[in-house]
């Protein structure tokens, strides 16, 4: 089994390195055991997995696909490795954490920091960003996701919820009036933001039933921060997430509306490739946010609502 490992080794720093000697001095052997050890995997398996030629190494269409599964497989022995040494050590290494941009910013930025200051042996990296990133292809040890899991392969630890809400300024309402029901919304003006979801169709909760209403946008953006910053300004109605918009709800800059109508809360949550062993650095990020914060945005003005 070994063999077997130190032979994908090399057929995948063959592939990076583009060429067996740069592979073998990457890897500290000669390039003709590097050559034996994939000649081996090829032989094994019984697929070309590399085109030779006189001046560089090619993957084969079988080599490309056989690549992402070294990686992964790889990368699960690594982070076997990294628990089993966890249940006698601290934790340690690079932590790589994956936010949404609002909510990173806003809270897994100021947790990342504070973990960091308790873990001296552990360095960081946060990336923020609203698109959907793949754990393993992206290097990603640990991601914050909101709402239901679409990729059944990852193990969810819930530690927090929120909601989605619509808010409108004050000055807005006194002149607008304020929407009773789903169906007033035709009289208003709507902010749409697309970090939110690029239908223009909002859903609305009566009991059990759920309500499709089609929108026109007065005006759109992929941004959340500028949404909600032209909400306040007077610029319409605009949907976004509890913990998004709590600030300025308790500053008067804005106000719910359609309360009634709100869906159940969307659960937080950190994920992890269910393909792994938790590493220590991991399993110490998410217990330091279950202990140390609150992440339940589902009351905005000091009041808890229902479904809390």
């Amino acid at each position: 089994m070994t063999d077997r490992f130190d032979a994908m080794a090399a057929f995948v720093a063959v592939a990076d390195a583009e060429g067996f000697a740069p592979a073998a001095r990457r890897l500290g052997l000669s390039p003709s055991a590097v050559t034996r050890l994939v000649a081996g995997l090829e032989d094994r398996l019984g697929l070309r997995l590399l085109q030779r030629t006189t001046r560089r190494v090619a993957l084969t269409d079988a080599g490309g696909r056989f690549l992402l599964r070294a990686r992964r497989i790889l990368s699960d022995l690594r982070e076997a490795e990294d628990s089993a040494a966890a249940e006698r050590a601290a934790p340690a290494g690079h932590l790589v954490v994956a936010a949404p941009v609002m909510f990173g910013r806003l809270h897994v930025g100021p947790l990342v920091c504070e973990f960091l200051s308790r873990h001296l042996e552990v360095t960081g990296e946060l990336t923020l960003s609203d698109r959907y990133i793949d754990l393993l292809e992206d290097g990603i040890d640990v991601a914050l996701r909101i709402g239901t899991l679409q990729d059944s392969t990852l193990v969810a630890r819930r530690v927090g919820e929120t909601r989605r809400v619509w808010v409108a300024a004050p000055d807005y309402l006194a002149k607008a009036g304020m929407p009773s029901g789903p169906d007033d919304l035709a009289r208003h003006r709507i902010i749409h933001c697309t970090a939110l979801g690029v239908e223009r169709a909002w859903r609305f909760h009566r009991g059990e039933a759920v309500e499709t209403v089609a929108i026109t946008p007065r005006y759109v953006t992929n941004s959340v921060d500028a949404a909600l910053w032209h909400a306040a300004q007077g610029g319409g109605v605009a949907t976004a997430l509890s913990y998004q918009v709590q600030d300025a709800v308790r500053a008067g800059r804005l106000v719910p509306v359609l309360e009634a109508f709100e869906p159940p809360p969307l659960p937080i949550q950190f994920v992890y490739p269910s393909a792994r062993l938790l590493s220590a650095k991991v399993r110490a990020l998410v217990e330091l946010a279950r202990s140390t914060r609150d992440w339940r945005f589902t009351a905005l003005d000091g009041v808890t609502r229902r479904g809390t």
